[in-house]
């Protein structure tokens, strides 16, 4: 008796649809709903599924520092209301989906920021691939480049963090 109550459970487990969220996938496609920030992005997935994307390996200025205005609205630019894939890369510490975003399936919108000199390659283990873009940037003086020493994102968060008063 109790090996068919097992059986009935695993055939009918094997029957119920599960639900699988489009960031368990690897890639998904979807259009822009909203920028948050220069390397941030809301996504309505082709499942209908609101998704938010913080763009991999790449940091960009924060809002409140110099250049991320400029950084948000270049990137506002590239993808608002339009069709994008996402190769998803895991989840950041604070759970948000890390990822590429694809414009047409092949134009890496890390790479457009990285030439305009509106981001930084990741602070810890920097992808080679997207180092180049960064020095080439600061080669030519771009963007936040034009600064003699910008200040990281990371440097930039941890500054900000102090200055707050600590609560007991």
């Amino acid at each position: 008796m109790q090996k068919t109550a097992s059986s009935i459970l695993i055939l009918l487990l094997a029957l119920v649809p599960l639900r699988v969220s489009a960031t368990d996938d690897t890639t998904t496609k979807g259009k822009v709903m909203s920028v948050i920030d220069g390397n941030t992005v809301e996504i309505l997935t082709s499942e209908n599924e609101m998704v938010t994307v913080v763009l991999a390996e790449i940091d960009c200025p924060e809002l409140t520092q110099q250049y991320g205005d400029k950084a948000k609205a270049y990137l506002e630019r590239l993808v608002l209301k339009k069709e994008v894939t996402v190769e998803f890369r895991g989840k950041d510490r604070k759970g948000t989906n890390l990822g590429i975003v694809l414009i047409k399936g092949k134009t890496d919108v890390r790479i457009q920021l990285l030439q305009q000199g509106l981001a930084w390659t990741a602070e810890r283990n920097p992808n080679p691939d997207l180092e180049i873009h960064k020095n080439s940037a600061a080669e030519s003086g771009k963007g936040l480049w034009k600064d003699d020493n910008p200040t990281p994102p990371w440097i930039y968060r941890r500054e900000q963090s102090m200055l707050q008063p600590k609560s007991s």
